[in-house]
């Protein structure tokens, strides 16, 4: 029974998402005034802002953005659509329905917060119950701030709930410049961070306060603040609740939820409409393959490029769990069509409702993040036993006597085999300002007459939204 609570919880959270940022309606003002009353209502309204974020990985949104954007994955579908297209060649339009997408499931999800944020501390109940709800919630906002400014470059910054057009009106949401919007990030994450217990959650799909270092050091190691980084990500290290699971290919699969590897992740359950679409997006558009029941077809949207398959090194065991460039046939043969393994549910019945759990934050990414940080602090020999870890899983030899700008080109290809499909790709190269030198040599060894532009390193701002909230003005160039 408390599974179905839940999951109608979510899928009342999802399909609210769907509205736009600004959007008021009497049903919404009904709601909030007979609502947050009670500890029950806060927590079933912090369960409807994990939902939203949810929606970034339940479809296709985060894989379009970070990873078909890159040298990772290409298309082959016959048909697809034109906003499919624009990700894979990098000319993303202001009319984009996956851009808009992304921009409202942030932006709701920190209206969402702002809501519960407002109206918590006027209402009593037990104090530590009520602080850890407004940390996970501080938690929740400044994620959605984070995936913002790294992709549009701003966003609107408020902390305000809104209850009529007159409060919309009168607030300055106009796209606030990058610098603003992270310390609005770090400033959530700090106070989440002092609110949380420091106890393991065992329920990984919630933020615990090590989530919240963990995020805190990717925040530092973007905005290149590389000690605070180190030192955050240290932290996450040493407090020892986290390990990497023997198994690479275990974390991918069905059954792997809360694994000692993962930091925040996101759970779907299949046969309610709160599956995922992975085993759709990942395996090839052919009629005759036999990988599923009843032999059903992918969409061939998401596929990995020989680029990727050749950047596994020779023995590298993640290769084989990762990704495959063959599948079987109904005949008993098999035919060449790459495509990835990761997430995919292999039990699907329907392929837009796949059931295996999607990490978000795992212990791999702290490892390597704080060899980065290290190594941009010009300590390159202390950081190299924090990527051999993740080497020695994957049956690799260590890497020894590395310079510092060897080891930037190491860690490059090691994130980029260890996270392929996980939604890292993108972000990562722009961080290391690496992004139009290797997506365009990529696109140049493809023979491709396409290249990411200096301003296509940011997504433009929705037309429709601009339209909206005039005080909303384009990212230059779009």
């Amino acid at each position: 029974m408390k599974n179905k609570i839940i999951a109608v919880l979510l899928m009342i959270g999802t399909l609210s998402s769907c509205s736009d940022f600004l959007e008021l309606s009497p049903e919404h003002l009904i709601n909030n005034n007979s609502f947050y009353k009670n500890q029950n209502d806060f927590e079933r309204a912090l369960l409807g802002a994990y939902s939203n974020i949810r929606g970034l990985y339940s479809n296709s949104a985060a894989i379009y953005a970070a990873e078909l954007t890159s040298d990772n994955a290409e298309i082959h579908w016959s048909s697809p659509s034109v906003d499919e297209m624009q990700f894979e060649q990098n000319s993303l339009t202001s009319t984009n329905g996956t851009v808009r997408g992304i921009w409202n499931t942030c932006l709701y999800t920190i209206s969402r917060c702002n809501t519960i944020l407002s109206r918590i501390e006027g209402v009593s109940f037990d104090e530590t119950v009520k602080n850890k709800i407004i940390g996970e919630t501080k938690f929740l906002r400044a994620f959605s701030y984070f995936y913002l400014v790294r992709l549009y470059g701003g966003a609107p910054v408020t902390d305000q709930e809104f209850t009529s057009p007159g409060q919309i009106n009168a607030t300055d949401l106009s796209l606030k410049p990058a610098a603003d919007v992270y310390q609005v990030i770090l400033s959530d994450l700090t106070s989440a961070e002092s609110l949380l217990p420091t106890a393991l959650n065992s329920d990984k799909t919630k933020a615990s306060q090590a989530t919240v270092k963990a995020l805190l050091g990717k925040v530092h190691l973007t905005m290149r603040n590389y000690e605070q980084a180190a030192a955050k990500l240290k932290e996450v290290i040493d407090v020892n609740q986290y390990s990497l699971v023997p198994s690479y290919g275990s974390l991918f699969s069905a059954g792997n939820n809360n694994r000692a590897e993962s930091i925040l992740e996101i759970q779907f359950v299949r046969g309610m409409n709160l599956g995922n679409n992975f085993s759709a997006l990942f395996t090839p558009a052919i009629t005759s393959m036999a990988i599923f029941p009843n032999n059903l077809q992918g969409s061939g949207r998401i596929t990995p490029t020989l680029s990727l398959l050749n950047a596994y090194e020779p023995g590298d065991a993640r290769k084989a769990v990762s990704v495959r460039d063959s599948v079987a046939l109904i005949n008993g043969g098999r035919t060449y069509a790459r495509h990835a393994l990761k997430f995919v549910d292999w039990n699907a019945i329907a392929l837009s409702d796949g059931s295996v759990t999607f990490t978000v934050l795992r212990y791999a990414d702290v490892l390597l993040m704080y060899a980065e940080a290290l190594n941009e602090l010009g300590q390159t020999t202390a950081a190299l036993p924090y990527i051999n870890q993740v080497r020695q899983r994957a049956a690799l030899p260590a890497l020894t006597g590395l310079s510092q700008s060897q080891l930037r080109l190491a860690l490059e290809r090691e994130r980029r085999v260890e996270f392929a499909f996980e939604g890292h790709r993108w972000f990562d190269l722009l961080r290391t300002g690496r992004a139009r030198e290797v997506i365009n040599a990529f696109y140049t060894s493809q023979n491709l007459n396409f290249s990411v532009a200096e301003y296509e390193l940011l997504f433009p701002i929705p037309l429709a939204e601009i339209e909206l909230n005039p005080a909303l003005v384009q990212n230059p160039g779009h």
